[in-house]
């Protein structure tokens, strides 16, 4: 089938728009990591609720003292020699009634602030965009739209982005939201300057159903290892910060300070390496699967298997020294992003630069 130019250049189109979008919502990340929330903080301290709060507390002070001075009264005139009964408890003060905010999943993020509501907003516009751009690109070529490494990049990034929105809501890690959407960023418009290709039909022995699959599989899962891989470096670096601040070596940095705990960032990590990693298995077999199918054979050694392979054994080191306890901490991160690593490798050098079965490594 020819290609569709049309849509190849809206797909262009959309692409660039969920570029820029991007990086916008990058810049309102940043102001909120940079001004959100100490006024935040310094705005619900000096808030009406939280005075109202202080008086009911400190009136049920004084009523308890009241009662406590009425009882030693009692015992010093009183005309029994029993100790005097205990004062009925004080009933505590009612909350304050809380303004009304929008139900649902996205109310933290609308208490959150100005900020982070304009950067979780342009996020999902941004990836609004990025999505309508790979479908048309995959329209315009009539297949699935991973058949070059311009195209598995840009589905990459969206599958990051597309995860990244779910950490967002899912667990309110919008403090790390400057750092992954960093990152997409710079990973998208790289694949926008230096790696673009032109929409075009495949070679014939990508021409199967099994593209669809195969890739798929590995696209989705070098997404998440993408975020997973971002987390782990925010790991290392919140770790050994802290660790030189409470031994006196360095000053306090109120902007590293504001990086969630290394214990929340080791959390999201494993949560998204175990999720990933399924993924990342069942696309090597399917990719022997269909080895066998176009070569004859399940496996031969090929530069590219073999570094998938070589990828996954890396991330299974990671999850089995997590699940027996042996090695966590920075050095399960170190493992991790060797796996990542190996994975980069397998992407830009292998497929790049060393001659193998799969044709599609090249940029075409």
């Amino acid at each position: 089938m020819s290609v569709n130019l049309g849509l190849a250049h809206v797909s262009t189109d959309f692409m660039i728009a969920a570029l820029l979008i991007y990086s916008l919502a990058l810049l309102a990340f940043a102001g909120d990591y940079a001004y959100g929330r100490p006024r935040r903080q310094a705005t619900t301290a000096a808030s009406p609720v939280a005075g109202v709060a202080g008086v009911a507390e400190r009136a049920a002070q004084f009523a308890a003292v009241g009662a406590a001075g009425a009882a030693s009264a009692d015992a010093v005139t009183g005309a029994v020699t029993d100790a005097a009964p205990p004062a009925p408890p004080v009933p505590a003060a009612r909350p304050a009634a809380r303004p009304l905010r929008p139900a649902g999943a996205f109310r933290s993020i609308w208490e959150a602030g100005p900020w982070v509501a304009v950067a979780a907003s342009l996020s999902w516009l941004g990836i609004l965009a990025h999505v309508i751009a790979v479908t048309t690109r995959g329209l315009a070529v009539h297949r699935a739209p991973w058949g070059d490494m311009y195209e598995f990049i840009t589905a990459l990034t969206c599958v990051a982005a597309l995860f990244f929105g779910y950490v967002l809501i899912k667990y309110r890690a919008w403090a790390l939201g400057v750092f992954v959407m960093g990152a997409i960023v710079i990973a998208l418009g790289l694949a926008e300057t230096l790696i673009y290709t032109p929409a075009g039909p495949l070679v014939p022995a990508l021409q199967s159903y099994w593209l669809s699959i195969h890739v798929t599989a590995m696209t989705l899962s070098s997404g998440i290892f993408f975020v997973a891989a971002v987390l782990g470096i925010m790991y290392l670096v919140t770790e050994r910060y802290r660790k030189r601040v409470a031994a006196g070596k360095a000053a306090a940095n109120p902007l590293l300070d504001r990086i969630p705990s290394a214990a929340q960032l080791d959390k999201l990590t494993y949560r998204a390496v175990v999720f990933g990693f399924p993924i990342w298995t069942f696309g090597v077999m399917a990719g022997a699967i269909w080895a066998d199918q176009a070569w004859g054979r399940y496996w031969g050694w090929d530069p590219v298997e073999t570094w998938a392979f070589i990828t996954w054994v890396i991330y299974a080191a990671y999850l089995h020294a997590r699940a027996t306890g042996g090695w966590r901490g920075a050095r399960a991160h170190y493992i991790q992003l060797l796996a990542f690593t190996s994975l980069l490798t397998n992407i830009f050098v292998i497929q790049i630069f060393v001659t193998g079965l799969h044709s599609y490594a090249g940029v075409q």
